[in-house]
Protein backbone atom coordinates (compact mmCIF):
# COMPACT_ATOMS: atom_id res chain seq x y z
CA UNK A 1 0.00 0.00 0.00
CA UNK A 2 2.84 2.78 0.88
CA UNK A 3 4.86 1.39 -2.58
CA UNK A 4 1.24 2.79 -4.16
CA UNK A 5 0.78 6.22 -2.18
CA UNK A 6 4.34 6.80 -2.98
CA UNK A 7 4.39 6.02 -6.95
CA UNK A 8 4.55 8.66 -8.98
CA UNK A 9 1.21 8.22 -11.09
CA UNK A 10 -0.86 8.27 -7.42
CA UNK A 11 -1.38 12.24 -7.88
CA UNK A 12 -2.28 11.67 -11.34
CA UNK A 13 -5.15 8.94 -10.49
CA UNK A 14 -6.03 11.15 -7.72
CA UNK A 15 -6.42 14.22 -9.54
CA UNK A 16 -8.00 12.13 -12.87
CA UNK A 17 -10.71 11.09 -10.12
CA UNK A 18 -11.61 14.52 -9.15
CA UNK A 19 -11.75 15.59 -12.45
CA UNK A 20 -13.98 12.87 -13.41
CA UNK A 21 -16.65 13.10 -10.23
CA UNK A 22 -16.56 17.36 -11.14
CA UNK A 23 -17.71 16.57 -14.50
CA UNK A 24 -20.31 13.41 -13.66
CA UNK A 25 -21.82 15.86 -11.60
CA UNK A 26 -21.42 18.45 -14.02
CA UNK A 27 -23.24 16.63 -16.75
CA UNK A 28 -26.07 15.15 -14.38
CA UNK A 29 -27.34 18.79 -13.36
CA UNK A 30 -26.75 19.52 -17.69
CA UNK A 31 -29.24 16.47 -18.08
CA UNK A 32 -31.58 18.01 -15.07
CA UNK A 33 -31.87 20.96 -16.52
CA UNK A 34 -32.10 20.00 -20.22
CA UNK A 35 -35.42 18.26 -19.02
CA UNK A 36 -36.62 20.88 -17.67
CA UNK A 37 -35.46 23.36 -20.40
CA UNK A 38 -37.43 20.91 -22.59
CA UNK A 39 -40.82 20.85 -20.78
CA UNK A 40 -40.00 24.92 -21.05
CA UNK A 41 -39.64 25.15 -24.45
CA UNK A 42 -42.38 22.48 -25.55
CA UNK A 43 -44.44 24.61 -23.45
CA UNK A 44 -43.77 28.01 -25.28
CA UNK A 45 -43.94 26.05 -28.52
CA UNK A 46 -47.45 24.38 -27.40
CA UNK A 47 -48.53 27.85 -25.86
CA UNK A 48 -48.48 25.84 -22.42
CA UNK A 49 -47.19 27.45 -19.05
CA UNK A 50 -44.75 24.28 -18.10
CA UNK A 51 -43.48 23.80 -14.57
CA UNK A 52 -43.66 26.92 -12.95
CA UNK A 53 -44.72 26.03 -9.55
CA UNK A 54 -41.57 24.76 -7.42
CA UNK A 55 -38.82 27.60 -7.14
CA UNK A 56 -38.89 30.57 -9.30
CA UNK A 57 -39.32 29.79 -12.64
CA UNK A 58 -40.08 26.28 -11.59
CA UNK A 59 -35.74 25.89 -11.60
CA UNK A 60 -36.31 23.60 -8.67
CA UNK A 61 -38.82 21.23 -10.76
CA UNK A 62 -35.50 18.60 -11.29
CA UNK A 63 -34.51 18.37 -7.86
CA UNK A 64 -38.46 17.72 -6.88
CA UNK A 65 -38.77 15.01 -9.63
CA UNK A 66 -35.67 13.43 -8.28
CA UNK A 67 -37.37 12.98 -4.76
CA UNK A 68 -40.08 11.98 -6.66
CA UNK A 69 -38.45 8.97 -8.38
CA UNK A 70 -36.80 7.92 -5.06
CA UNK A 71 -39.55 7.57 -3.33
CA UNK A 72 -42.17 5.99 -5.59
CA UNK A 73 -42.66 2.94 -4.98
CA UNK A 74 -40.88 0.59 -7.60
CA UNK A 75 -43.09 -2.59 -8.69
CA UNK A 76 -41.69 -5.09 -10.26
CA UNK A 77 -44.05 -7.76 -12.40
CA UNK A 78 -44.11 -11.00 -11.49
CA UNK A 79 -43.20 -12.82 -14.86
CA UNK A 80 -39.89 -11.08 -15.30
CA UNK A 81 -36.57 -12.22 -15.37
CA UNK A 82 -36.06 -10.33 -12.57
CA UNK A 83 -31.76 -10.33 -12.76
CA UNK A 84 -32.23 -8.97 -16.57
CA UNK A 85 -34.53 -6.57 -15.57
CA UNK A 86 -32.62 -4.73 -12.97
CA UNK A 87 -29.84 -4.98 -14.61
CA UNK A 88 -31.49 -3.43 -18.05
CA UNK A 89 -31.21 0.17 -16.67
CA UNK A 90 -27.49 -0.18 -15.53
CA UNK A 91 -26.42 -1.44 -18.84
CA UNK A 92 -27.80 1.66 -20.44
CA UNK A 93 -26.48 4.26 -17.84
CA UNK A 94 -22.67 3.39 -17.35
CA UNK A 95 -21.29 3.15 -20.97
CA UNK A 96 -23.23 6.22 -21.77
CA UNK A 97 -21.14 7.53 -18.22
CA UNK A 98 -17.66 6.30 -19.29
CA UNK A 99 -17.33 8.02 -22.26
CA UNK A 100 -17.02 11.60 -20.16
CA UNK A 101 -13.19 10.59 -19.55
CA UNK A 102 -12.40 12.17 -23.15
CA UNK A 103 -14.90 15.08 -23.00
CA UNK A 104 -12.70 18.23 -24.16
CA UNK A 105 -14.02 20.84 -21.94
CA UNK A 106 -11.74 23.27 -22.70
CA UNK A 107 -7.59 24.23 -23.46
CA UNK A 108 -4.84 22.48 -22.19
CA UNK A 109 -2.56 23.94 -19.51
CA UNK A 110 -5.48 26.34 -18.31
CA UNK A 111 -4.26 28.94 -15.73
CA UNK A 112 -5.98 28.00 -12.70
CA UNK A 113 -6.56 31.08 -10.58
CA UNK A 114 -4.89 30.85 -6.83
CA UNK A 115 -3.14 27.42 -8.76
CA UNK A 116 -0.32 28.54 -6.83
CA UNK A 117 -1.28 28.84 -3.45
CA UNK A 118 -3.08 25.67 -3.62
CA UNK A 119 -0.36 23.44 -4.95
CA UNK A 120 1.75 24.88 -2.04
CA UNK A 121 -0.91 23.29 0.38
CA UNK A 122 -1.55 20.05 -1.16
CA UNK A 123 2.01 19.41 -0.96
CA UNK A 124 2.84 20.72 2.49
CA UNK A 125 0.09 18.52 3.50
CA UNK A 126 1.99 15.42 1.44
CA UNK A 127 5.06 16.42 3.19
CA UNK A 128 2.97 16.14 6.40
CA UNK A 129 1.93 13.09 5.70
CA UNK A 130 5.03 11.43 4.66
CA UNK A 131 3.67 11.18 0.85
CA UNK A 132 6.38 13.33 -0.77
CA UNK A 133 4.18 14.48 -3.44
CA UNK A 134 5.35 17.30 -5.62
CA UNK A 135 1.59 18.51 -7.04
CA UNK A 136 1.59 21.43 -9.78
CA UNK A 137 -1.94 22.70 -10.28
CA UNK A 138 -0.73 26.41 -11.67
CA UNK A 139 -2.51 24.97 -14.71
CA UNK A 140 -4.62 22.43 -15.23
CA UNK A 141 -6.55 20.43 -18.29
CA UNK A 142 -10.19 20.09 -18.46
CA UNK A 143 -10.18 16.61 -19.63
CA UNK A 144 -10.03 13.73 -17.46
CA UNK A 145 -7.40 11.78 -20.20
CA UNK A 146 -6.20 12.16 -23.69
CA UNK A 147 -5.69 9.09 -25.69
CA UNK A 148 -5.32 8.22 -29.77
CA UNK A 149 -8.50 6.39 -29.65
CA UNK A 150 -10.70 8.47 -28.18
CA UNK A 151 -13.04 8.44 -31.26
CA UNK A 152 -13.37 4.87 -31.20
CA UNK A 153 -13.57 4.56 -27.52
CA UNK A 154 -16.77 6.71 -27.86
CA UNK A 155 -18.06 5.01 -30.09
CA UNK A 156 -17.59 1.48 -28.37
CA UNK A 157 -19.41 2.85 -25.42
CA UNK A 158 -22.10 3.98 -26.25
CA UNK A 159 -22.49 1.09 -29.15
CA UNK A 160 -23.67 -1.22 -25.82
CA UNK A 161 -26.37 1.28 -24.63
CA UNK A 162 -28.73 -0.72 -27.51
CA UNK A 163 -28.11 -3.87 -25.02
CA UNK A 164 -29.98 -1.96 -22.37
CA UNK A 165 -32.32 -1.18 -24.16
CA UNK A 166 -33.30 -4.66 -25.91
CA UNK A 167 -32.85 -6.98 -22.26
CA UNK A 168 -35.51 -4.16 -20.95
CA UNK A 169 -37.57 -5.00 -23.42
CA UNK A 170 -37.22 -9.24 -23.45
CA UNK A 171 -36.73 -9.64 -19.38
CA UNK A 172 -40.23 -7.44 -19.25
CA UNK A 173 -42.50 -10.00 -20.36
CA UNK A 174 -44.37 -8.08 -22.26
CA UNK A 175 -45.10 -7.99 -25.82
CA UNK A 176 -45.19 -3.97 -26.02
CA UNK A 177 -41.11 -4.22 -24.56
CA UNK A 178 -40.20 -6.58 -26.85
CA UNK A 179 -41.63 -5.05 -29.85
CA UNK A 180 -39.80 -1.86 -28.39
CA UNK A 181 -36.86 -3.74 -27.79
CA UNK A 182 -36.81 -4.88 -31.32
CA UNK A 183 -37.18 -1.65 -33.07
CA UNK A 184 -34.28 -0.28 -31.04
CA UNK A 185 -31.51 -2.88 -31.52
CA UNK A 186 -32.73 -2.80 -35.59
CA UNK A 187 -32.54 1.17 -35.25
CA UNK A 188 -29.77 1.93 -33.05
CA UNK A 189 -27.34 -1.03 -35.72
CA UNK A 190 -28.77 1.02 -38.88
CA UNK A 191 -28.04 4.61 -37.49
CA UNK A 192 -25.27 3.65 -35.90
CA UNK A 193 -23.46 3.02 -39.32
CA UNK A 194 -24.34 6.31 -40.82
CA UNK A 195 -23.06 8.48 -37.46
CA UNK A 196 -19.92 6.62 -37.42
CA UNK A 197 -18.94 6.68 -41.39
CA UNK A 198 -20.16 10.63 -41.20
CA UNK A 199 -17.24 11.39 -39.00
CA UNK A 200 -14.31 10.22 -41.76
CA UNK A 201 -14.22 13.44 -43.52
CA UNK A 202 -13.45 14.27 -39.89
CA UNK A 203 -10.68 11.97 -39.66
CA UNK A 204 -9.41 12.52 -43.18
CA UNK A 205 -8.65 16.47 -42.18
CA UNK A 206 -7.48 15.95 -38.61
CA UNK A 207 -5.32 12.59 -39.07
CA UNK A 208 -6.02 11.33 -35.64
CA UNK A 209 -8.53 9.85 -33.63
CA UNK A 210 -7.72 12.25 -30.29
CA UNK A 211 -10.96 14.26 -29.61
CA UNK A 212 -8.58 16.38 -27.64
CA UNK A 213 -5.74 16.91 -30.73
CA UNK A 214 -8.47 17.14 -33.18
CA UNK A 215 -10.13 20.06 -31.21
CA UNK A 216 -6.34 21.94 -30.90
CA UNK A 217 -6.15 21.78 -34.54
CA UNK A 218 -9.04 23.67 -35.16
CA UNK A 219 -7.45 26.68 -33.21
CA UNK A 220 -6.25 29.52 -35.32
CA UNK A 221 -8.41 32.02 -37.99
CA UNK A 222 -8.80 33.87 -34.73
CA UNK A 223 -10.64 31.08 -33.15
CA UNK A 224 -12.86 29.58 -36.12
CA UNK A 225 -10.64 27.46 -38.24
CA UNK A 226 -13.48 25.21 -36.81
CA UNK A 227 -13.39 21.83 -39.49
CA UNK A 228 -17.14 22.99 -41.10
CA UNK A 229 -15.47 25.15 -42.58
CA UNK A 230 -12.40 22.70 -44.00
CA UNK A 231 -10.17 24.46 -41.38
CA UNK A 232 -7.79 21.62 -40.36
CA UNK A 233 -6.90 20.35 -43.62
CA UNK A 234 -3.79 20.99 -44.99
CA UNK A 235 -2.75 24.25 -47.51
CA UNK A 236 -3.79 27.77 -47.37
CA UNK A 237 -6.50 30.10 -48.68
CA UNK A 238 -8.79 28.30 -51.12
CA UNK A 239 -7.32 25.10 -51.04
CA UNK A 240 -7.95 25.05 -46.86
CA UNK A 241 -11.69 26.02 -47.32
CA UNK A 242 -11.79 22.75 -50.35
CA UNK A 243 -12.25 20.56 -47.98
CA UNK A 244 -15.34 22.19 -46.70
CA UNK A 245 -17.95 20.99 -49.12
CA UNK A 246 -18.05 16.95 -47.74
CA UNK A 247 -17.24 18.59 -43.88
CA UNK A 248 -20.84 20.28 -43.95
CA UNK A 249 -21.99 17.48 -46.08
CA UNK A 250 -20.59 15.08 -43.18
CA UNK A 251 -22.20 17.49 -40.43
CA UNK A 252 -25.87 17.21 -41.65
CA UNK A 253 -25.22 13.45 -42.34
CA UNK A 254 -24.01 13.35 -38.13
CA UNK A 255 -26.83 15.31 -36.79
CA UNK A 256 -29.82 13.37 -38.50
CA UNK A 257 -28.19 9.87 -37.67
CA UNK A 258 -26.80 11.51 -34.11
CA UNK A 259 -31.28 11.81 -33.61
CA UNK A 260 -32.05 8.58 -34.91
CA UNK A 261 -29.01 7.19 -32.98
CA UNK A 262 -30.57 8.65 -29.03
CA UNK A 263 -34.21 7.72 -30.55
CA UNK A 264 -35.47 11.13 -30.44
CA UNK A 265 -38.25 12.51 -32.44
CA UNK A 266 -38.98 12.04 -35.40
CA UNK A 267 -36.67 8.81 -34.74
CA UNK A 268 -38.34 7.40 -31.68
CA UNK A 269 -40.13 4.82 -32.76
CA UNK A 270 -38.47 2.32 -29.84
CA UNK A 271 -40.59 4.26 -27.23
CA UNK A 272 -43.60 5.25 -29.84
CA UNK A 273 -46.02 6.06 -26.89
CA UNK A 274 -48.85 6.29 -29.42
CA UNK A 275 -48.63 2.63 -30.82
CA UNK A 276 -46.94 0.76 -28.38
CA UNK A 277 -47.83 2.17 -24.40
CA UNK A 278 -44.15 3.50 -23.76
CA UNK A 279 -42.13 0.68 -25.89
CA UNK A 280 -39.17 -0.99 -23.66
CA UNK A 281 -39.33 0.61 -20.70
CA UNK A 282 -43.81 0.02 -20.17
CA UNK A 283 -43.04 -2.46 -17.01
CA UNK A 284 -40.57 -0.20 -15.27
CA UNK A 285 -41.47 2.25 -12.86
CA UNK A 286 -39.95 4.50 -10.05
CA UNK A 287 -35.54 4.81 -9.95
CA UNK A 288 -35.44 2.14 -12.65
CA UNK A 289 -37.57 4.33 -15.20
CA UNK A 290 -35.05 7.68 -14.44
CA UNK A 291 -32.25 5.42 -15.22
CA UNK A 292 -33.64 4.76 -18.75
CA UNK A 293 -33.52 8.87 -19.61
CA UNK A 294 -30.75 9.78 -17.38
CA UNK A 295 -29.04 7.60 -20.21
CA UNK A 296 -30.74 9.39 -23.12
CA UNK A 297 -29.80 12.83 -21.94
CA UNK A 298 -26.16 11.45 -21.05
CA UNK A 299 -26.52 10.12 -24.69
CA UNK A 300 -27.87 13.49 -26.23
CA UNK A 301 -24.97 14.95 -24.47
CA UNK A 302 -22.43 13.18 -26.06
CA UNK A 303 -23.69 13.26 -29.30
CA UNK A 304 -23.57 16.99 -28.96
CA UNK A 305 -20.23 16.99 -27.55
CA UNK A 306 -18.98 15.17 -30.68
CA UNK A 307 -20.97 17.44 -32.76
CA UNK A 308 -19.40 20.61 -31.43
CA UNK A 309 -15.76 19.19 -31.04
CA UNK A 310 -15.81 17.49 -34.30
CA UNK A 311 -16.99 20.00 -36.40
CA UNK A 312 -17.46 23.43 -34.39
CA UNK A 313 -14.15 23.74 -32.93
CA UNK A 314 -15.08 22.75 -29.55
CA UNK A 315 -13.92 25.20 -27.20
CA UNK A 316 -12.13 27.75 -29.78
CA UNK A 317 -13.80 30.67 -30.45
CA UNK A 318 -12.85 34.74 -30.80
CA UNK A 319 -10.12 35.97 -28.01
CA UNK A 320 -9.79 32.27 -26.94
CA UNK A 321 -5.75 33.49 -26.99
CA UNK A 322 -6.30 36.14 -24.82
CA UNK A 323 -8.92 35.02 -22.32
CA UNK A 324 -8.89 31.06 -22.34
CA UNK A 325 -11.21 30.46 -19.86
CA UNK A 326 -13.43 32.05 -22.61
CA UNK A 327 -13.10 28.26 -23.88
CA UNK A 328 -15.23 26.54 -21.04
CA UNK A 329 -18.01 28.78 -22.42
CA UNK A 330 -17.31 28.40 -25.83
CA UNK A 331 -17.86 24.79 -25.23
CA UNK A 332 -20.81 24.71 -23.07
CA UNK A 333 -22.86 27.08 -25.45
CA UNK A 334 -21.94 25.02 -28.73
CA UNK A 335 -23.56 21.76 -26.73
CA UNK A 336 -26.52 23.58 -25.35
CA UNK A 337 -27.24 25.09 -29.29
CA UNK A 338 -27.24 21.08 -29.89
CA UNK A 339 -29.42 20.28 -26.78
CA UNK A 340 -31.90 22.62 -27.57
CA UNK A 341 -32.09 22.01 -31.58
CA UNK A 342 -33.44 18.40 -30.06
CA UNK A 343 -35.69 20.10 -28.02
CA UNK A 344 -36.61 21.72 -31.30
CA UNK A 345 -37.06 19.11 -33.39
CA UNK A 346 -39.23 17.29 -30.70
CA UNK A 347 -42.18 20.34 -30.81
CA UNK A 348 -41.74 20.70 -34.83
CA UNK A 349 -41.53 17.44 -36.44
CA UNK A 350 -44.15 14.16 -36.42
CA UNK A 351 -42.93 10.78 -35.92
CA UNK A 352 -41.98 8.87 -38.48
CA UNK A 353 -43.34 5.40 -39.75
CA UNK A 354 -40.99 2.09 -39.04
CA UNK A 355 -40.53 1.44 -42.74
CA UNK A 356 -39.74 4.99 -43.58
CA UNK A 357 -37.08 5.64 -40.71
CA UNK A 358 -35.23 1.71 -41.67
CA UNK A 359 -35.62 3.05 -45.77
CA UNK A 360 -34.00 6.51 -44.51
CA UNK A 361 -31.37 5.05 -43.15
CA UNK A 362 -30.45 2.35 -45.25
CA UNK A 363 -31.66 3.82 -48.31
CA UNK A 364 -30.49 7.22 -47.94
CA UNK A 365 -28.20 8.38 -45.07
CA UNK A 366 -25.39 5.23 -45.36
CA UNK A 367 -24.98 5.72 -49.16
CA UNK A 368 -24.92 9.60 -48.85
CA UNK A 369 -22.21 8.54 -46.24
CA UNK A 370 -20.69 6.53 -48.14
CA UNK A 371 -20.40 9.20 -51.37
CA UNK A 372 -19.29 11.59 -48.92
CA UNK A 373 -16.34 9.94 -48.02
CA UNK A 374 -15.21 9.08 -51.51
CA UNK A 375 -15.77 12.71 -52.29
CA UNK A 376 -13.51 13.94 -48.87
CA UNK A 377 -11.01 11.26 -50.36
CA UNK A 378 -10.65 12.83 -53.97
CA UNK A 379 -10.47 16.22 -52.78
CA UNK A 380 -8.06 15.19 -50.38
CA UNK A 381 -5.91 13.76 -53.15
CA UNK A 382 -6.11 16.23 -55.97
CA UNK A 383 -5.83 19.65 -53.84
CA UNK A 384 -3.15 18.14 -51.10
Amino acid sequence: MSSLINSIDFPYVLGALVKVAIFWIMIMIICAYAVYAERRVLAVIQNRLGPNRVGWQGLLQPFADLIKFIFKEDIIPMSVNRALYVMAPIISLIPAMMVLIVYPFGPSDLPLPGGEILSQLVNDISTKLGLGWNVDLRTINLYVTSFNVGILYIFAMTGLGVYGIFIAGWASNSKYSLLGGLRSSAQMVSYELGLSLSIVAVLLMAGTLDLVKIVEQQSGWYGMRWNIFGGTSAGEGWQSLAMAVPAIFAFFIYLISAIAETNRIPFDLPEAETELVAGFHTEYSALKFALFFIAEYVNMTTVSVLAASLFLGGWNGPFINVFPWLGPIYFLAKVFFFLFLYIWLRGTLPRLRYDQLMSFGWKFLLPAALLNIALAATIAVLVY
